[in-house]
């Protein structure tokens, strides 16, 4: 199976049988009573180890597996002809797996339908969240458990079932999850909300949240078929005896391990390792930190961090995520380069969101096209981005000092994205140079 390719060239990972079986078995030991009242809706495609690992699953656990697509997944999707069902209302899964892209846009479009409401609807669910979100934090002031069942009645029912009301549990990952999200989902879906880490080259197997685990930001614990360890990183700053918590580059190694990369050894020798014991290690290039009970937290990549004119170091996916969470970012890809003291970023904004501020602010123009290139919608979209930036706590430097507004959506199709949604760096940074250029000069 080929690796999506975001980091570069696409390389193929020789997956034994034994491999599949390891991720699988753990997989299984993990969710609880999964079995033939099951039914997993399946809309990544197979090329994709974690969908391939997510289906061997439900075949091994005698569930049922519905297929459908990320754009006809609702009733509002972008595919579905107004009037018919989703995927979702169709099947009514009660599993599914999904990608940060996907349940961001969930959450967005939850909050853009109570905000078109507004009046008692917006006010009753902004108090019912707080009030959740404290009482999940163990706050005395959060929602106790009758008010709790009053709000999931009139609030959150008609939110579940915009994914078909019989949900159990939802995975995420191949990509990190924002902690702003994963609180969402869990409050408004009324189901655990978990997170995972694998790679193509650890057969999707690596760490998994456990089922009544609340917190967020962390992948868990490392699954039964394999083993997970840091080590230092001298160059970026991460070290094993850092405090409070070791930090360092996550190395799997277990069962779950591929053999290497097909016709490609040099590459598999240097990130593929055996040490004293026989054990196989694989080198993922993520950071990570240990917490206290043995839970693993993703807090950066190797390949994403830049240093700066200055010395400043720039975590790329770590400033992407923060500014995700604006409300008029579809998606954003930031970039620096090492002989200039601050970072750019391209924006792909939110159509409906940008549009309805302009149409706000009585403004004219021809197409979207040429509301990207508007001064004021650039300024409005980078007022947003240092608010997001503020909120997330991130240094000045790592806020983009300038911008540009791409009309066109970033697809699978287009190249620019791999079918999980995660940025494919280079491809971007090859099709638009000219506008990486222009923001450096």
């Amino acid at each position: 199976m080929y690796t999506s390719g975001s980091t570069g060239l696409p390389k193929g990972v020789m997956i034994t049988h034994g491999n599949m079986v390891a991720t699988t078995a753990a997989v299984m030991t993990i969710v609880p009573n999964l079995g033939m009242n099951d039914v997993y809706l399946a809309y990544l495609p197979l090329a994709h180890v974690f969908e391939l690992a997510g289906e061997t699953v439900m075949l091994a656990s005698g569930s049922a597996i519905g297929y459908g697509s990320a754009l006809t997944m609702t009733d509002t999707s972008n595919k579905i002809k107004k009037g018919t069902k989703g995927d979702v209302s169709v099947l009514n899964p009660t599993l599914m797996i999904s990608v940060p892209a996907i349940l961001d846009r969930i959450r967005d479009a939850v909050f853009k339908k109570v905000g078109e409401k507004g009046g008692l609807t917006k006010k009753l669910f902004d108090f019912s969240y707080k009030r959740n979100i404290a009482a999940i934090e163990g706050s005395w002031f959060g929602s106790w458990a009758p008010e709790r069942m009053l709000w999931d009645h009139i609030i959150y029912k008609p939110i579940r079932a915009m994914l078909g009301g019989r949900l159990r549990f939802v995975l995420c990952g191949g990509a990190p999850l924002s902690s702003d999200t994963q609180r969402f989902m869990n409050i408004c879906l009324g189901v655990p909300v978990g997170q995972g880490y694998g790679l193509t080259e650890t057969c999707a197997g690596a760490a998994f949240t456990e089922w009544d685990d609340t917190s967020v930001g962390r992948v868990g614990p490392p699954l039964p078929c394999c083993y997970v360890k840091l080590v230092s990183w001298e160059e970026g700053g991460y070290k094993i005896s850092d405090s409070p918590m070791p930090r360092g580059e996550v190395a799997v190694g277990g069962h779950s391990i591929t053999k290497g990369y097909f016709n490609n050894e040099a590459k598999t020798n240097e990130v593929y390792k055996v040490d004293e014991r026989g054990i196989r290690w694989f080198y993922t290039g993520d950071i990570g930190q240990f917490h206290p009970d043995g839970c693993l937290e993703i807090i950066d990549r190797k390949k994403d961090i830049v240093k700066l004119q200055h010395g400043e170091y720039v975590s790329l996916g770590k400033v992407e995520s923060a500014l995700a969470t604006s409300n008029y970012v579809e998606n954003i890809m930031v970039y620096a380069d090492p002989f200039h003291n601050y970072c750019v970023a391209l924006v792909v904004p939110a159509h409906q969101a940008l549009e309805k501020w302009a149409q706000n602010s009585g403004m004219n123009y021809e197409g979207f096209g040429e509301l990207c290139q508007n001064d004021r919608a650039i300024k409005e979209v980078q007022q947003s981005l240092s608010k997001a930036a503020k909120a997330a706590r991130l240094e000045k430097f790592e806020v983009p000092a300038k911008i540009v507004l791409l009309p066109e959506p970033w697809t699978p199709e287009s190249g620019l994205v791999t079918a999980a949604l995660k940025l494919k760096r280079e491809q971007i940074k090859a099709k638009f140079k000219g506008d990486l250029d222009k923001l450096y000069h």
